[in-house]
């Protein structure tokens, strides 16, 4: 998967409670603690958006599974979940 390269400044509270995260093992590297914690963002506001058909769960899946697997736009995104 091709990534691009984004850079963002963060307090330096931020970058201690990163390093506590990659330091016990949960997480390999800084990026995949800024990755993780965006795909959650992106999950998180689309979850109440998500029409209630019984299959909320599958539906949640797969925008999951979408969003791990890199590029993906919020149309794409809404368009799994209309």
């Amino acid at each position: 998967m091709t990534m691009a390269v984004t850079q963002v400044r963060l307090p330096e509270g931020l970058i201690k409670e990163i390093d506590k995260l990659v330091d016990s093992g949960i997480y390999t590297n800084k990026s995949d603690v800024v990755r993780d914690a965006l795909r959650r963002l992106i999950l998180e506001q689309q979850v109440g958006t998500i029409k209630n058909t019984g299959d909320s769960v599958k539906e949640i899946r797969k925008i999951r599974n979408k969003l791990s697997k890199g590029k993906i736009s919020l149309k794409e995104i809404n368009s799994l979940i209309n």
